[in-house]
C-alpha cells in the first residue's frame, strides 16, 4: 500500500512539476500568431489588458506640440512607449526590466514618429510626391526603417495620407499634396518601405497611417479644427489613400484630431469601425493621436468627464490611448461595472498583442547593440537622400535659358544660404541639424574651382532689418547673375503653423525689389514646405527652383541642378496659387453650373499661378498621340493605352507622365479630370520611350456614392496627357 501510495505522490509531482515548468504557448516562437494571442489573453488580468492599452513617453520629449509633463515613473505593463532616444541601451534597459518585473512578461513596443528619415534626413514628403518617383521612396523609407530598428524603434507614426488643398495648413508639408491617387501611390511605397516583405525584419518597422480621417479638410487650413465634408468628398478623396495603404498591409492606424460634421474622430465609430473594421476588415491596431482622448472633454467638449472620454473612444474603435491616461485611470472600474464590454477590451488587446507578435518582439525583446557609425548616416543612406532631394526639386521658371549657370562670378544672397535647420523641415526625428548642409556650402562645392563666388545675406526671413541691403546690392552688382536663397524658416511649415498670409515676407519681397534694379540676372532658389504666393516677385525673375526642404545633403542637390549636372525632373504635388484669395484651389475641382468666366473672380485672374503637374527641366519632350488596343470596353475588360515620348533636347533627363480620366457625363457632378496614373523615366538625349497605362474599368473609372458603394456608369470617357487626348467608350 505504501508502494502505491509513494509511486502516485511521485506522479503526481512529476505531473505538477512537467505543468509548471512547461513552455507558455504565447512563448512559443513555433506557434501560429493566433495561437499565441489567445493564449496570453487567456492568462492576462483585466488590469495588465487595460494597461497593453496605454502609451507612455520614455526619454526626452523634444516635440512643441504636444505639450504637458513628461512623468518618468510609467507603470511597467504599459504597452508601448514613444521613445525619445536613438540608442538601443536605452530601450533594452527598460525593456529588461519590464519582462523581468512584470507577472507575464509581456514585452513593450517602442515607437517615434519617424517622418522623414530616423537620423538620415530626406525631403519633406510633399516634396517626395514632386519627384514622381515612388521605388525611389519606398527605398528612402526602407533606409529609415533600418536605422529606427537598429536604433530601438520598432513603430513609426508614418505615412500621414491627409489630402490637403489649403496652402494656409502648416501640415501640408507632412502630405503627398492635393491629389488622392499621388497620396494612395507615394502612402503604398512608404508602408512597403517601412514593413517590406517581413514586418518582423531586424531592419523594418510598422508603419501607421494617419490621421484617419479628414484632418486636411480643416477649415479655413487652421489646424484641430473642424472639417465639414460632405459623404461623396469623403468616400472619392479623403478616404481614398488609407483604403489604399489598408490593403497594403498597414499595420497600424491613427485617429485624427479633428470633428467631421461634428462628431470627433476620435470617438467616430462609423469611421474607426463600420468602414475600417467591418467594410475593409482592418486587423491592425489602432491609435489616438496626442491626447486626443482627454480632449473630447477638454476642448471639443462632447463629454463631461474622462471615463466618458474613455468609453466613447473605446466602443468607436480606439485601441491604444496615447499619453492622454483616460484608459488607465478608468477602464479598470468602467469594466467592473459593465459600463464597457470586456469583449471589446480583449478585442483591442487582441490587436496590441498581435502587432507584438507580428514585430517579433517577443521572440526577439531586444535590439542588438552596435556603433552609432555602423546604423546611422552611411554613406550609401546619404547617397539615397541625395538623389530624392535631386528629383523632387522643381523648376518652376526658366527665362532665357537663365539655367544651367555658365556665367563665371556667382552672387548668392538671401538668409537661407547658410541657414542649416531650413534644410530639414519639421519632424526631422534624429536628425542634427548640424550635419546639413548649406545651399551655399553645396554651391561654393559645385563651383569654387571654376567660379567666383560671392555671399551676402541681405536680410532675416523676417522683420524690418533693412541695413543688409547695400551689401547685397552691391554683391550683386559685381557678379555675373545673383542666387537668390529666400523662402520659410525651417519650422513655418509644420503642426500648428497655420498661416493667413502664405507670400514669402515682405522683407525678403523688398531685397528682391532692390536687386532687380541692378538688372543682373535673378535665380530664386525656394525654400518652404507649402505653396507660397510668387505673383508680386515673379515677373523679376528670370528663373525659380522650388528646392522644399530638403534634407541633409539638399545643398549639393540644388548646386548639381544650377551647374547643370542634374537635369531636374520634378513637378509639382500641389497647386501654387496667385493669391490665398484663391485658396481653396486644387486642379481636381468639379465643374460648376455654367462656364468659367462665369463665377471667376473679377478683380483677380482664376487659373493658378503654377498648376498641379508643372515642372520643367533642361531637356525638350516631344509628345505623341495617345494609342490604345481598343476603343470599346466592358467592365470586365483591361484596356492599354500608350504613348511615345520623345527627348529631342541634348540632355539625358527624366519625364513623369500623368494619365487623367474625364467622364464628360455622370449622374453626379465630377471632378473636370482625376489624376489615375502617372510613372517616371529617364529618357537619353534624341531617343524616345513609351509610357502606358492599364485601364481597369472598375478601379479607374468609377466613382463611389454618398454611401461608399462603387458606381460604375456605362457611356465616353476622355483620357489625356497633356494636351493630348483619346475618347474611349465603357459599354
Amino acid at each position: 500500500m505504501n508502494k502505491i501510495f509513494r509511486f502516485l505522490a511521485l506522479s503526481g509531482l512529476v505531473f505538477f512539476q512537467t505543468t509548471l515548468l512547461a513552455k507558455p504557448l504565447y512563448k512559443d516562437a513555433s506557434a501560429a500568431i493566433e495561437a499565441r494571442v489567445e493564449d496570453l489573453l487567456s492568462r492576462m488580468t483585466l488590469h495588465e489588458k487595460v494597461m497593453q492599452l496605454n502609451q507612455y513617453v520614455h526619454g526626452t520629449n523634444m516635440n512643441l506640440h504636444n505639450i504637458g509633463k513628461i512623468d518618468d515613473h510609467y507603470p511597467l505593463e504599459a504597452g508601448s512607449y514613444i521613445y525619445y532616444s536613438q540608442d538601443p541601451e536605452m530601450r533594452n534597459e527598460l525593456q529588461k526590466k519590464i519582462i523581468k518585473e512584470t507577472r507575464l512578461g509581456i514585452p513593450a513596443i517602442f515607437a517615434h514618429d519617424v517622418t522623414h528619415g530616423f537620423r538620415t534626413i530626406y525631403p519633406m514628403p510633399i516634396a517626395q510626391a514632386a519627384s514622381g518617383n515612388p521605388v525611389l521612396v519606398e527605398q528612402t523609407c526602407a533606409m529609415a526603417a533600418k536605422e529606427s530598428r537598429l536604433s530601438g524603434t520598432d513603430w513609426t507614426f508614418s505615412p500621414m495620407l491627409d489630402v490637403a488643398r489649403d496652402p494656409r495648413w502648416g501640415r501640408i508639408t507632412e502630405t503627398f499634396g492635393e491629389d488622392p491617387h499621388m497620396n494612395s501611390i507615394f502612402g503604398v511605397a512608404t508602408v512597403k518601405g517601412y514593413q517590406g516583405d517581413d514586418i518582423s525584419s531586424t531592419e523594418r518597422i510598422a508603419a501607421c497611417l494617419k490621421h484617419f480621417v479628414g484632418y486636411g479638410a480643416t477649415q479655413g487650413g487652421r489646424d484641430y479644427r473642424q472639417a465639414d465634408i460632405s459623404d461623396n468628398d469623403l468616400w472619392n478623396i479623403h478616404l481614398k489613400p488609407f483604403k489604399a495603404c489598408v490593403d497594403a498591409g498597414a499595420a497600424t492606424l491613427m485617429s485624427a484630431f479633428n470633428d467631421i460634421n461634428g462628431i470627433p474622430c476620435t470617438s467616430n465609430r462609423n469611421i474607426l469601425t463600420d468602414i475600417l473594421r467591418n467594410r475593409w476588415n482592418f486587423s491592425g491596431a489602432t491609435i489616438s493621436d496626442w491626447a486626443s482622448v482627454s480632449q473630447l472633454k477638454d476642448y471639443q467638449a462632447t463629454v463631461a468627464t474622462y471615463s466618458e472620454a474613455a468609453i466613447r473612444s473605446l466602443l468607436a474603435g480606439i485601441d491604444i490611448d496615447m499619453c492622454s491616461g483616460c484608459y488607465s485611470s478608468t477602464l479598470d472600474s468602467l469594466a467592473n461595472i459593465n459600463a464597457v464590454p470586456i469583449d471589446r477590451i480583449n478585442e483591442a488587446v487582441r490587436s496590441v498583442l498581435r502587432l507584438k507578435f507580428r514585430l517579433g518582439i517577443f521572440d526577439r525583446p531586444f535590439t542588438t547593440e552596435t556603433k552609432r557609425e555602423k546604423r546611422l548616416m552611411t554613406p550609401e543612406n546619404i547617397a539615397i537622400a541625395e538623389r530624392l532631394a535631386e528629383e523632387s526639386m522643381v523648376l518652376l521658371k526658366n527665362n532665357n535659358n537663365a539655367l544651367p549657370l555658365t556665367q563665371h562670378k556667382i552672387a548668392v544672397i538671401g538668409p537661407a544660404a547658410t541657414d542649416r535647420r531650413i534644410m530639414y523641415g519639421e519632424w526631422f526625428s534624429h536628425g542634427d541639424v548640424n550635419d546639413a548642409q548649406t545651399l551655399l556650402e553645396g554651391i561654393t562645392h559645385e563651383f569654387e574651382s571654376q567660379t567666383e563666388i560671392s555671399f551676402a545675406k541681405g536680410c532675416d526671413f523676417d522683420g524690418n532689418d533693412r541695413s543688409g541691403f547695400p551689401e547685397a546690392i552691391e554683391t550683386a552688382r559685381n557678379a555675373d547673375i545673383v542666387i537668390l536663397c529666400m523662402g520659410e524658416r525651417g519650422n513655418w511649415s509644420c503642426e500648428n503653423n497655420s498661416r493667413a498670409e502664405i507670400s514669402i515676407p515682405q522683407i525678403q519681397r523688398d531685397l528682391i525689389k532692390e536687386l532687380s534694379a541692378t538688372k543682373k540676372p535673378l535665380v530664386l532658389v525656394l525654400t518652404n514646405g507649402r505653396p507660397v504666393v510668387l505673383t508680386e516677385i515673379e515677373p523679376m525673375l528670370d528663373a525659380i527652383i522650388e528646392i522644399w526642404q530638403p534634407g541633409i545633403r539638399g545643398g549639393n542637390a540644388l548646386a548639381g541642378i544650377l551647374s547643370g549636372r542634374v537635369n531636374p525632373s520634378g513637378k509639382l504635388p500641389v497647386t501654387f496659387p496667385r493669391s490665398a484669395a484663391q485658396i481653396p484651389l486644387y486642379y481636381s475641382s468639379r465643374r460648376g453650373a455654367r462656364f468659367s468666366p462665369h463665377g471667376d473672380y473679377k478683380d483677380i485672374p482664376s487659373n493658378p499661378l503654377y498648376e498641379f503637374g508643372h515642372g520643367l527641366g533642361y531637356s525638350c519632350f516631344e509628345y505623341g498621340n495617345i494609342k490604345s488596343d481598343k476603343i470599346h470596353l466592358n467592365k470586365d475588360d483591361e484596356l492599354t493605352l500608350s504613348i511615345d515620348v520623345r527627348n529631342s533636347g541634348d540632355k539625358d533627363g527624366k519625364e513623369i507622365v500623368h494619365w487623367f480620366v474625364t467622364d464628360p457625363i455622370s449622374s453626379v457632378v465630377r471632378p473636370f479630370k482625376e489624376l489615375k496614373h502617372f510613372e517616371k523615366k529617364e529618357i537619353k538625349a534624341g531617343d524616345k520611350q513609351t509610357f502606358t497605362f492599364k485601364i481597369n474599368p472598375i478601379r479607374d473609372l468609377s466613382f463611389m456614392d454618398n454611401n461608399g458603394n462603387l458606381i460604375l456608369e456605362s457611356g465616353d470617357f476622355i483620357i489625356s496627357v497633356k494636351d493630348k487626348k483619346l475618347k474611349i467608350n465603357l459599354e
